[in-house]
């Protein structure tokens, strides 16, 4: 195991022990003083603290090499948790709304209001310490799953900063309604969180390709070659934090094929020394045997069915 793989575990773990205090805290104070709001947040630290188990295994999962049964590697396990916390998200926001709503009518206020406001403070620090460091780590290693649950993490310290604010007005008005309508809003905040991450992990799971300006710098780097003719038809995707890419190269048609393989060598370090990971193809032509084919000739040729013969 490298020392990235040891690394995004580690970070993958840290999360797991900060949402387990978390939940333990919110969930005591919640129930003792029956505020909704904190139960709300308890309840949505409950997913959080799930999520993180989740990508703590897909992180661990992701790291596994290639097999029999999966060439390209166990990447897409990384993607899966993401879609998997995504869900999580969006059922744990309705579960909010609806004990809000139970709760909207309500005239006693809460007990232990001021117990409540250091819970969320405490909470505030500890999920932007963490985030912060998920979102780094996340970034550094391509680690989706990482990157995930770290926004998942920041979002949350903004709806712990309005149950906080809601808690110090509910101290000074006694507007006991105010409970149930924080728990709304915070919901609203957490489906908009868990929305985006659905759209971001199903782009991933359908192999969407990189971005457009990194797809632009690969072409640069095999362009820059002296020998390289030209090149086209790159196509791209992701598998967790496993990159992959296909393209055809030109070279001259009189080269010796063995100064042809070297120089598809010399490309794949280029990008690999700039993006990282990358199963990488090269399907080298002879420049000016045929037309260059595209991404759309590539995808029609692919859809043709054999034929058939009759007897």
């Amino acid at each position: 195991m490298t020392e990235i793989d040891v690394l995004k575990k580690d970070t993958a773990y840290l999360s797991i022990i900060s949402n387990t205090v978390l939940v333990l805290l919110k969930l005591i104070v919640g129930i003792w003083g029956g505020a909704v709001s904190l139960i709300s947040e308890a309840l949505h630290s409950s997913v959080d603290l799930l999520a993180s188990l989740i990508a703590f295994w897909a992180v661990k999962k992701s790291v596994t090499p290639p097999d029999m049964e999966h060439d390209y590697g166990h990447g897409k396990f990384e993607n899966l948790s993401a879609a998997v916390e995504a869900l999580l998200i969006v059922a744990a926001a309705g579960g909010i709304v609806y004990e809000a709503v139970e709760h909207m009518g309500q005239e006693k206020m809460p007990a232990m209001l001021e117990l409540g406001v250091i819970i969320m403070l405490v909470s505030i620090v500890i999920n932007l310490w963490v985030s912060q460091r998920l979102i780094k780590v996340g970034r550094m290693t391509d680690s989706q799953a990482l990157e995930a649950d770290g926004l998942h993490l920041r979002a949350d310290v903004w709806t712990s900063v309005g149950v906080m604010l809601g808690l110090v007005l509910m101290q000074f008005t006694g507007w006991a309604w105010l409970d149930g309508v924080i728990a709304i809003v915070v919901a609203v905040i957490i489906f908009r969180e868990g929305w985006k991450m659905v759209v971001s992990s199903t782009l991933e799971l359908t192999d969407v390709s990189l971005p457009e300006e990194q797809e632009s710098r690969i072409m640069a780097i095999i362009d820059a070659v002296p020998e390289v003719v030209g090149c086209h038809c790159l196509r791209t995707r992701k598998s967790g934090s496993y990159k992959l890419l296909d393209v055809h190269v030109l070279f001259n048609g009189n080269m010796h094929l063995s100064h042809v393989h070297a120089i598809c060598d010399e490309l794949e370090d280029a990008i690999r020394a700039e993006f990282g990971s990358f199963d990488i193809l090269i399907h080298p032509e002879p420049a000016g045997i045929h037309a260059p084919e595209t991404k759309e000739s590539q995808y029609e040729n692919a859809k043709k069915a054999p034929e058939v013969e009759e007897s």
